[in-house]
């Protein structure tokens, strides 16, 4: 059902006659005509022009003309006043007259057809009049329910619509109507089996369904059937019970919660754990949504959250080994080598398990995240996503995530905004997500009110229509209950919902933390309240459930428990952190039950293979199908590539794609205008000219049983599509998980993943990730927004060390020196080594994260081309490409070497040659910057004694490569040399802005590298 303001908005430009052919269009599904409307709405029920218009729609024209009668058409108004006005039924509807020059304000003019009639009125208004008022309860009911346990809430609705008033007099009713009984809309449930109740009682349903401690926020939905589906579970009488045996269940589930954080407290009084203290009801109502998922089909539940409760969650609903748990509190515990690990509260977990309640399997994994509170959103979202297309789940019945937020960071986080923009989007969607706000009321020590402008923390979820359930967390059967109702509508309709668990924090930010000094009212009123589990035990023991000895008997079976565990623990010695890990590869890291060899294999293949490749990517693979007319050029272009056995950039990439979908490889390319490209060079998904929405992937087309290509334009996000990319590369090592940024510089939007996820994964959480960053790069003259990838962002934190030479005569140095490294950073400067640093990604025994600096103007740079030779069997990635002129032939006579990396090498050889200097200067490219190539760089150097080095880049001297590859280079040759540079000056934006200015500091740039005598003042 249509918001008031949103129906009357819609509706505006519709006349009344109008109205029946566009509803009629529009809304099929709605049958029931007005005629059908019962007795109150009589009077209009004779009207012609309504014959096969829905009731509920006219109805919301009713709802909106009360509040508002200029809110609808003039025809409308008419219709309305008449009707009121007590006119025989066929005579309310005056059709206007036609619009003239002599006639434009006749409908303004039109009058009643009759005088008011207020006592034959009566009875018509009066019903509008009761359904205003349950209209008015369920749009903003949850504005007076019973929401914080603390009763101080600061949620404010000062600037907001006239909520919910139980005043019939407010509704034009008097308290004499309290006794009389009004016919039900449609619309409501109160009835059950009903059809009319006294007002007296249709208040008193009302207030117990939408006052209570549930707040509902549903009417801005826009679809009927959802709206009824809500209002049918919360509306319809006695349908929040329990059994004895659910209740002794959800007894049970509470005292693991509490005690449990009891148990830490007494251990480690002095320990942050970031507790659950305040709302202890989460464990309860995660399992329960657990529960109800499992039975409605889910075996696998993904989930992400924040710190606080975290350990509990671990506990009591992952079910992790308490001993495993509490063993990290050991501060003499020791790190196992496989990485420096996280703080306990960081940590995830992957476990299977048999569901008590259901009997059913079921996997859960608690994604690792950083204290970046909402930056896993997205990671999950991709993992979840990975997880359904691996099992063929197309519509989310199987797998499932549900996060966890805070209320302060779930308003103020951009990234839950990014996140809630993927829910929906075909190559994004996880089919709903049920969102649980531990809502403490507070933000560290920031309240609501300096903290966000909107009145809920969960607002942001209305921008995706996913509905919102306000719960009082000190009443656990209401938590349960919406709990179910959340995992129901996510089941039913695959969407997002969110439930807002409004609660406290009894201690302050962490357990060391005094929270009076900044909220001294809130924590007095906290230090008074009654804990859930001692309220819920009472209330029961009262009801006749349990008794007092039984409640006794659960907490003391539970606390032997952890005093059990507790003894155990002190037996773990080293933290194991492949304990915790999130996302387990079974199979991947051995062969044959032996680990696998450190050796990567030929990433060539046959001819063959290239050219088949080269003639399906120069080809449209469907009949019928009509391709843009430059888009046939650029086809028939790389079918010249193809005859003549060479390839460009974007050919390269397509034969490294297609060759791994051949070997069953997924592969996924994701990220702003990726099908194209950027810069229409790719064009991975056809468009027929002539019929819209019909494509054509012709890399889905390449073999009879390949892998599928998913290539997806993303929104216009890097943080939330970065991170969901990040989480699918999770979910299996057996996968390609690209991400191409729309520029290179835009990955600075994204810089949280990038720092808190890809580049420490491993060695925060062991978490290997195969991740392929694809950033373009290159100074072209475009100005300082679309230059620089910021290499040296990505250089300053690799983890080598660059005043230590390693063993080079180690075996298979260049595969140890890949595995050692928390990434690898190349820039490639040739088609063919783009292709093979691919595949070799994928041929590698192990996974790391790839940032490969890809180019712009080298796309379609007639020199930057690769000859099938140099993608035939038995070839590689080269690290480093050494000069192949003539002055490698007698390099006794080079006076200079020049070491570079990416698109400056072809100004480099276009000036050499320009200058005729082919045999004094040398030309080296690194291809690979880490980890750095110490063996190949001192080959190169013995190989030329008499030269001078110098490295060459195009970006200013505190940017790109230079602080990172000086050094090395010093330790690579002992420092028995300088190390020169020769480039742009130091400057505080990436790039000019200035097209000349450009060119200028690029000719200075060629200048000082081809000056033999440049450095001589500085010896």
């Amino acid at each position: 059902m249509f918001h008031l303001r949103t129906c009357a908005a819609k509706l505006r430009p519709l006349t009344a006659s109008q109205t029946v052919k566009t509803f009629s269009q529009n809304r099929p599904a709605a049958a029931r005509t007005f005629g059908q409307i019962r007795c109150y709405t009589a009077p209009v029920a004779a009207e012609p022009f309504l014959s096969g218009t829905s009731s509920n729609y006219v109805e919301e024209m009713y709802y909106a003309w009360l509040e508002n009668p200029k809110s609808v058409h003039k025809s409308w108004d008419i219709f309305f006043r008449n009707t009121n006005a007590g006119a025989p039924p066929g005579t309310a509807y005056q059709s206007p007259l036609p619009l003239s020059p002599g006639s434009l304000s006749a409908v303004a003019r039109a009058r009643p057809l009759v005088e008011a009639q207020p006592n034959v009125d009566k009875l018509v208004e009066d019903h509008l009049a009761v359904q205003s008022l349950i209209r008015a309860y369920q749009v903003r009911g949850h504005h007076i329910a019973k929401l914080d346990p603390l009763g101080i809430s600061c949620v404010n609705f000062d600037d907001a619509p006239v909520t919910v008033s139980s005043n019939v007099g407010f509704y034009g009713l008097d308290e004499s109507d309290l006794d009389k009984v009004f016919h039900l809309p449609t619309t409501t449930f109160i009835g059950g089996q009903e059809s009319a109740l006294p007002l007296r009682e249709i208040i008193r349903r009302l207030e117990m369904a939408y006052c209570q401690h549930i707040g509902v926020e549903f009417m801005f939905i826009n679809d009927l059937e959802q709206c009824q589906w809500i209002r049918k579970k919360f509306e319809t009488p006695g349908v929040m019970q329990f059994t004895n045996e659910e209740k002794r269940t959800l007894l049970a589930r509470l005292v693991r919660s509490t005690r449990f954080e009891e148990f830490l407290q007494r251990k480690w009084s002095s320990e942050k754990r970031f507790g659950l203290e305040g709302c202890e009801v989460l464990i309860p109502a995660l399992k329960t949504i657990i529960d109800k998922s499992s039975e409605n089909g889910v075996d696998y539940v993904i989930m992400g959250m924040p710190h606080r409760g975290r350990l509990n969650v671990l506990a009591n609903v992952i079910r992790k080994e308490l001993e495993q748990i509490f063993c990290q509190f050991d501060s003499k515990l020791e790190a196992a080598d496989e990485g420096s690990g996280d703080v306990k509260y960081h940590l995830g977990m992957y476990h299977r398990r048999i569901n008590r309640v259901t009997d059913r399997n079921i996997t859960l994994s608690l994604v690792a995240n950083p204290s970046h509170l909402e930056a896993a959103d997205p990671v999950v979202m991709g993992k979840t996503k990975a997880e359904q297309f691996y099992c063929g789940d197309t519509e989310g019945k199987k797998v499932m995530s549900i996060l966890l937020h805070g209320d302060a960071a779930f308003a103020g986080q951009g990234i839950v905004y990014e996140t809630f923009h993927l829910s929906d989007l075909p190559s994004y969607t996880t089919h709903g997500t049920v969102h649980v706000v531990v809502n403490n009321q507070i933000g560290f020590t920031t309240d609501p009110r300096m903290a966000r402008s909107s009145p809920y923390p969960t607002d942001v979820a209305r921008v995706v229509n996913a509905p919102i359930f306000h719960v009082n967390s000190d009443d656990p059967e209401a938590v349960m209950y919406v709990c179910k109702v959340a995992a129901e509508w996510r089941s039913t309709f695959h969407k997002d919902v969110v439930v807002d668990l409004v609660c406290y924090r009894r201690n302050g930010h962490n357990e060391m933390d005094e929270p009076m000094f900044t909220q001294p009212l809130m924590y007095k009123q906290i230090r008074k309240q009654k804990p859930v589990l001692q309220k819920y035990a009472e209330l029961l023991v009262s009801q006749g459930v349990v008794n007092q000895p039984e409640y006794e008997e659960e907490i003391s079976k539970y606390d032997k428990i952890c005093e059990e565990a507790f003894t155990r623990s002190k037996d773990e010695k080293i933290l194991h952190i492949k304990h915790w890990l999130d996302s387990p590869w079974p199979g991947f890291f051995t062969l044959d039950g032996q680990p696998r060899s450190m050796t990567c294999p030929s990433t060539g293949l046959t001819e063959d293979i290239l050219t088949h490749i080269g003639n399906v990517a120069s080809s449209v693979p469907v009949e019928d199908f009509t391709i843009h007319g430059g888009l046939s050029r650029i086809l028939k272009t790389r079918g010249e590539l193809v005859k003549n056995r060479t390839v460009d950039w974007a050919l390269a990439e397509y034969m490294a794609f297609g060759s791994l979908l051949k070997e069953g490889i997924h592969i996924r390319l994701s990220g702003q205008d990726v099908e194209r490209g950027t810069f229409s060079h790719r064009h991975h998904v056809l468009h027929d000219q002539n019929v819209d929405k019909r494509t054509c992937i012709p890399m889905n087309h390449l073999w009879p049983n390949q892998a599928p290509y998913t290539v997806c334009n993303s929104s216009l996000s890097e943080y939330g599509v970065l991170g969901f990319e990040l989480g699918f590369a999770m979910a299996s090592p057996n996968a390609l998980v690209l991400w191409e940024a729309q520029f290179g510089d835009f990955h600075n939007t994204a810089q949280c993943i990038i720092d808190q996820f890809i580049c420490p994964g491993q060695a925060k959480w062991v978490r290997q990730n195969g991740i392929v960053l694809l950033l373009p790069h290159g100074m072209e003259g475009m100005g300082p927004e679309h230059s620089s990838a910021r290499p040296e962002r990505f250089l300053q934190m690799c983890n080598d060390d660059p005043d230590v030479l390693p063993d080079l005569k180690e075996a298979n140095f260049d595969i140890n020196q890949l595995y050692d490294c928390n990434w690898v950073v190349v820039n490639c400067s040739t088609p063919g080594n783009f292709f093979h640093v691919l595949r070799r990604q994928i041929l590698l025994p192990f996974r790391k994260p790839l940032i490969i600096f890809t180019p712009k103007s080298l796309l379609r740079h007639p020199e930057a081309r690769s000859n099938f030779d140099e993608m035939l069997p038995g070839t590689h990635f080269q690290r480093v490409i050494p000069e192949d002129g003539p002055a490698a032939q007698n390099p006794g006579n080079v006076k200079r070497l020049l070491f570079c990396t990416g698109k400056v090498y072809y100004d480099l050889t276009r000036e050499r040659k320009a200058r005729d200097m082919v045999e004094q200067v040398a030309i080296t490219r690194i291809e690979q910057l880490s980890p750095f190539p110490f063996d190949l760089l001192l080959q190169e150097v013995q190989k030329y004694p008499n030269a001078e080095l110098a490295w060459c880049q195009e970006e200013h001297k505190n940017q790109g490569y230079y602080d990172y590859v000086k050094p090395r280079l010093r330790t690579t040759i002992s420092r028995a040399k300088p190390v020169w540079y020769a480039g742009r000056d130091p400057a505080a934006a990436p790039a000019t802005g200035n097209k000349k200015t450009h060119l200028t500091e690029l000719q200075r740039l060629l200048d000082t590298a081809f000056d033999l005598d440049a450095f001589k003042n500085f010896s």
